[in-house]
């Protein structure tokens, strides 16, 4: 078992500005190490800590998919010592990955179902890997209709722009893109999440909520996907903005008697109703 507290050595592979501002940015890593490569295994809603070596390491969500095979891919917003330092890096710099950590987002429990998933900002990362997981080929079969609305400040917020037109032009994913105001040349709908989302979702039957964003986003998301019909089992999102250490030895992410890095980070709203309302 490898020692939790040593990290992966990783190459960036690429780099990809994705906002006007400069400053979010996705790193695609590579092991350096080819071992490493053939026994690192996670699914969609782990998270990993990333080093900067004689800096220190934050912890990110997984945006990659493990159908994407030999990468592990990371967006990251510049807001503070290690992400500005993460920033300045380049294609052919090395960086530490630590995990994969974490519990992931339940793809025993949707199998069969209807999926809604719900995302806003550069929030949208692990959200992505759950997304591209179900559209690989070897996964569709195993899902039924697959609903996305993400939202964002304005289209230049919008991560995998690509990607995102790619997933509009497919048949078997309905996804609806939102900008709170109105931006000359934006082809999508306009207002928050929670207002579209009560749009274009129109029942709860044999269905899942993933929802994953700013917390006031989420706040406000809640009530809609309760009014529709989802119950609490039903719903599900991601405490990782609690994330510290990722093995349960710095305390600092505990809600009641639940440490988020080991028996989170994604719960069903019927698991977060029964604790201390701290998150």
């Amino acid at each position: 078992m490898k020692n939790p507290y040593l990290p992966y050595q990783m190459e960036i592979l690429e780099v990809i500005e994705e906002n006007p501002e400069q400053d979010l940015k996705t790193f695609t890593l590579g092991f350096l190490n080819e071992d490493d490569n053939e026994t690192f295994f996670y699914t969609p809603g782990q998270f990993a800590e990333i080093s900067v070596f004689g800096t220190g390491e934050a912890p990110f969500g997984i945006a990659s998919s493990p159908t994407e095979k030999g990468i592990v891919r990371f967006s990251v917003k510049k807001v503070g010592r290690v992400t500005t330092a993460l920033h300045m890096l380049e294609k052919g710099d090395i960086v530490g990955l630590r995990g994969p950590l974490g519990n992931s987002w339940p793809l025993e429990k949707f199998a069969g179902k209807n999926l809604v998933i719900i995302g806003g900002g550069f929030a949208f990362t692990t959200l992505r890997s759950l997304v591209r997981y179900i559209l690989d080929e070897e996964n569709r079969k195993n899902y039924g209709n697959l609903t996305v609305v993400y939202g964002a400040r304005n289209p230049g917020q919008l991560l995998y722009k690509e990607e995102l037109q790619d997933w509009s032009a497919r048949a078997d994913i309905d996804i609806h893109l939102t900008i709170d105001r109105p931006v000359e040349g934006w082809w999508g709908k306009v207002g928050f999440v929670p207002a579209v989302t009560e749009q274009v979702v129109t029942s709860s039957e044999n269905a899942v909520a993933v929802v994953c964003g700013p917390p006031v986003m989420i706040k406000f998301t809640l009530p809609v996907l309760k009014k529709i019909g989802f119950t609490s089992e039903n719903i599900f999102t991601s405490l990782e903005m609690k994330m510290k250490c990722g093995i349960g030895m710095c305390g600092r992410c505990n809600i009641g008697n639940k440490f988020v890095c080991k028996d989170g980070p994604v719960f069903s709203m019927a698991e977060l109703e029964k604790l201390p309302a701290e998150y």
